[in-house]
């Protein structure tokens, strides 16, 4: 059986069973702050869980894209290791939001497993919640009772808390999980061992397969348990495990999820895979087929590699992936970039982002290969620096810092710096370069670090936004919470009617003011009448972000009655710039559409008061015509005096029909939002002006590459548009007052014509006197038996010292010279050794050794190197090393 029909048949056995089948959310989270990734097939229903939002339908069956990577649940250091471990994978689940529970749910799962994929009743086993009395749970006894009419009670096995109660985080829906389990082995394996003595014991082919959780738990930020508002059941099976049972193989790699990437990485490569765990060369290709669908996904799911966040987990695997292939398929090109073809044939079908951004995906991979490629060969000419100067003290351990140092900042794999060292005989400071991993750590924690309270319920209410038709209503806080990080303490705080926008589709969230009614002299009948900045009960909203569907304010003081009425007010004045730069991005969009071609897609965006960034998908720089054409666009649509036409919770079917464009990456629901400003339509949640013209004027100050095959337009409008020209036309003032001309273009080709005349004698003066230097030079060279030796302090540029160096090297034999300078703003060393000592002494070691007495680094060849530092107090001690020396 196919593993495309294995999904198919679980999608079509539960949508039989009247469960509503939904595609897979992004793997991506954007609207989350505990989570990057969706690690779990519930992730994207964690709010009909806690009832922040009703389902769809109460039966749901899906596969889900899931990233494991991060955080509690992180798979990344055994993936290649093993047969079943990986860094993405299918999650096959069925969901209850309060419809049946546990029964059906046992039920449903034997009924599948035995009877329509024929697994055979006498290879499964199950574990069941044995309970946990310092959490006051008792056994799992309904499900254990409901397994007994189909299961023999031998092969009901009792499982901890750490195996059996199913957490997603450290806070958040929970419950007890009864988990299925598949003895792949052999006859003579099973009856040499009982498989009860393999479950959850990490064995390959005694493997869990589905785990049914059955959610009645949320669990708070002090490590409480409450009960939900009602029971929900949960199910994950691991679709690549049920591939390998259905299809008879002991690896999930030997199943055609991903042999199709192992004879494509086989034939790229030269090198045949035979399935041995412990050979570096099928680790290495289990590792890319596994890296390759993590990286693609989260890639057509509209997050970049990148140096921070989600980006920079990304990132990392891709590049550990490419030093898998450098260091043991002996790949020294770019080549992963070719599997993205491959897997778009295999899963494109049940996953049309794949099919639709092939192309940017391959893009995208293939750029960074190259970069990192060239990364690695940087990263062992360094290596090589840190070696020579390790033989040179006669040590044989390299610096734990040195090697961490090319790993955090330069990317250099740890674990290739190490067998390049036993290759020369040479190791690794293990603790230096632990205790350096143990900083940066920590250093990550500290900057991240922080503690959320539970929240104090002040009504249960459904709160609401009415900041697409206000900016400021009477209101009351529905709950709040306290907040610690490295800033301090603060509050956050949720209203029952919020006229503050939250931070999301790239839009900034809303800052603004609350005022309680129990101000003196206030009148919240008559807001307008009173003087907000002399009220001293003035709260401030410092930022306003959505979580779990609430729109949660942060405030600094919670108020001294938090039960009273507030009037909200939003800052206008910030609003009204940001709608307009978020409105002029729809009109960008599609003016791109327009010049460069359809293939533009947005590929995200940042819009707050001050400019606003728009990423799109496109393969070149941008033409100065281009650039100037998409501006006149532009700003010929906001002349038109365009009239917002706006579409709330519309059907997202009626939507696509009226031509609206849909992000990749983007979760949308049932209903959705159009905006529409003429020809340009668009699903969008954020904040508008309500006519175009309102956007004032549009200006594109740089355009520039984020990524392979992403563009950035950085722009402004309205007020800061504005203030732009004014500025612009300010400095031309006095630039013609300087100048004393009104043609600024002739008077600064003059300028110029006489600044390089100017130069051109400046250089050949330099030249002579460098030549009178030269010679003078010359009779400071000392002799120290075969070598002659020059160390000298100067005030001269860099430039000049060059030019002298190199003459000295050419007119003399059997010379190390070492000139110290301090001309310009920071201290240079110049180093030069002639060609015929070269071999025994390397000017860019010898650079490098004395920078650090300057607080700075350099390099160079054997024949010459410099360096520069910061610390201009350092050159006397550098002199000093390079007499020594």
């Amino acid at each position: 059986m196919t593993s495309q029909k294995i999904r198919q048949q679980f999608l079509d056995f539960f949508n039989a069973k009247g469960h509503l089948i939904v595609p897979s959310a992004p793997i991506v989270l954007k609207d989350d702050p505990t989570l990057m990734f969706s690690n779990s097939g519930m992730t994207q229903f964690k709010d009909y869980f806690l009832g922040y939002k009703e389902p769809k339908a109460p039966r749901i069956a899906d596969t889900q894209k899931c990233l494991r990577v991060s955080g509690k649940h992180n798979d990344l250091d055994d993936v290649g290791r093993d047969t079943y471990h990986h860094t993405m994978f299918e999650m096959l689940g069925n969901w209850s939001f309060g419809d049946y529970f546990k029964k059906e749910a046992i039920d449903y799962a034997w009924e599948l497993l035995t009877e329509v994929y024929k697994i055979p009743k006498e290879n499964l086993y199950v574990t069941i919640f044995e309970g946990d009395a310092t959490e006051n749970l008792g056994r799992d006894q309904d499900a254990y009772n409901f397994w007994k009419a189909h299961i023999d009670e031998s092969r009901i096995i009792n499982g901890n808390k750490k195996d059996n109660f199913w957490e997603m985080g450290e806070s958040g829906p929970c419950g007890p999980c009864s988990e299925i389990h598949v003895d792949l082995r052999s006859e003579e394996e099973k009856a040499a061992v009982n498989a009860l003595e393999l479950v959850n014991n990490d064995h390959p082919q005694v493997v869990e397969i589905w785990n049914l959780v059955f959610m009645e738990f949320n669990r708070k930020a002090d490590g409480s348990l409450e009960k939900l508002p009602a029971q929900h059941v949960d199910t994950g099976m691991g679709f690549e495990r049920l591939c390998m049972a259905l299809q008879g193989k002991k690896s999930n790699y030997d199943t055609d999820v991903f042999t199709p990437l192992i004879a494509k990485v086989e034939e790229v490569s030269g090198k045949k895979y035979t399935g041995v765990l412990e050979d570096e060369k099928d680790i290495a290709i289990r590792v890319l087929v596994d890296h390759i669908r993590a990286v693609s996904f989260a890639i057509a799911d509209g997050q970049l590699p990148s140096n921070g966040g989600a980006g920079y987990v990304i990132r990392r695997i891709l590049r550990r992936a490419i030093s898998y292939s450098y260091r043991f398929l002996g790949m020294t090109e770019p080549f992963l970039y070719q599997l993205v073809a491959v897997l778009k044939n295999e899963m494109g079908n049940f996953f049309p982002e794949m099919e639709k951004q092939e192309k940017l995906v391959t893009e995208v991979i293939r750029e960074e290969e190259t970069s990192f490629l060239k990364t690695i060969e940087h990263g062992l000419k360094r290596i090589d620096l840190i070696i020579n100067e390790t033989l040179s003290r006669n040590e044989k351990t390299l610096p734990g810092a040195e090697v961490f140092e090319l790993y955090d900042t330069y990317g250099f794999p740890a674990d290739l710096s190490r067998i390049i060292a036993e290759e020369k005989g040479l190791t690794v400071d293990e603790p230096g370069f632990d205790e350096e991993m143990t900083k940066q750590k920590q250093r990550s924690r500290k900057s991240s670090a922080q503690k959320v309270h539970d929240w104090v319920i002040l009504e249960e209410k459904q709160e609401a936004f009415v900041g697409y038709d206000l900016t400021e209503t009477e209101t009351y806080i529905t709950r709040y919470r306290k907040v610690e990080n490295k800033d301090g303490e603060f509050y956050q705080i949720v209203l029952a009617k919020s006229p503050f926008y939250p931070e999301g589709g790239g839009q900034v969230g809303d800052k603004g003011i609350l005022i309680p009614s129990y101000t003196e002299g206030f009148d919240i009948s008559n807001p307008s009448l009173t003087d907000v900045t002399s009220c001293a009960d003035l709260i401030e909203v410092l930022e306003t972000k959505k979580e779990n569907n609430l729109i949660v304010s942060l405030i600094k003081e919670l108020p001294k009655d938090a039960g009273a009425v507030f009037y909200a007010k939003v800052n206008t004045s910030e609003r009204k710039n940001t709608q307009a730069n978020h409105s002029v991005t729809h009109l960008l969009h599609e003016a791109l559409r327009e010049v460069l071609g359809t293939h533009v897609e947005q590929k995200g965006s940042n819009v707050g008061p001050d400019y606003l960034r728009f990423d799109f998908s496109h393969f070149s720089k941008m033409s100065e015509e281009e650039i100037a054409l998409v501006e006149e666009k532009v700003n010929s649509k906001i002349k038109e005096n365009i009239s917002l036409e706006e579409f709330r919770d519309i059907p997202i079917a009626e939507a696509m029909e009226k031509g609206a464009m849909a992000l990749f990456g983007e979760k949308y629901g049932d209903s959705v939002r159009m905006i529409q400003f003429g020809t340009s339509r668009e699903l969008c949640g954020g904040t508008h002006v309500s006519n175009t013209s309102e956007i004032g004027h549009f200006k594109i100050q740089s355009e520039s590459s984020t990524a392979a095959g992403i563009r950035r337009i950085e722009a402004i409008s309205g007020d800061r548009s504005a203030e732009y020209f004014r500025n612009l036309e300010t400095q031309v003032k006095q630039i013609s007052a300087l100048l004393k001309t009104k043609d600024l273009t002739k008077a600064v080709e003059k300028l110029l014509e006489e600044n390089a005349g100017l130069k051109s004698e400046v250089e050949s003066y330099k030249k002579e006197k460098a030549k009178g230097e030269t010679a003078n030079w010359k009779n400071d060279f000392t002799v120290a038996g075969d070598k002659k030796l020059l160390v000298k302090k100067v005030s001269m540029d860099a430039a000049s010292v060059k030019d002298i160096v190199f003459q000295l090297k050419k007119e003399t034999e059997d010379a190390l010279i070492v000139i110290i300078s301090d001309a310009g703003e920071k201290p240079m060393i110049t180093v030069g050794v002639s060609q015929n000592l070269e071999r025994k002494y390397h000017a860019g070691n010898i650079v490098k050794d004395l920078a650090r007495e300057i607080q700075g680094g350099g390099g160079g060849n054997p024949g010459f190197a410099t360096a520069g530092g910061k610390d201009m107090s350092g050159l006397e001690r550098a002199y000093e090393k390079a007499l020594a020396l």
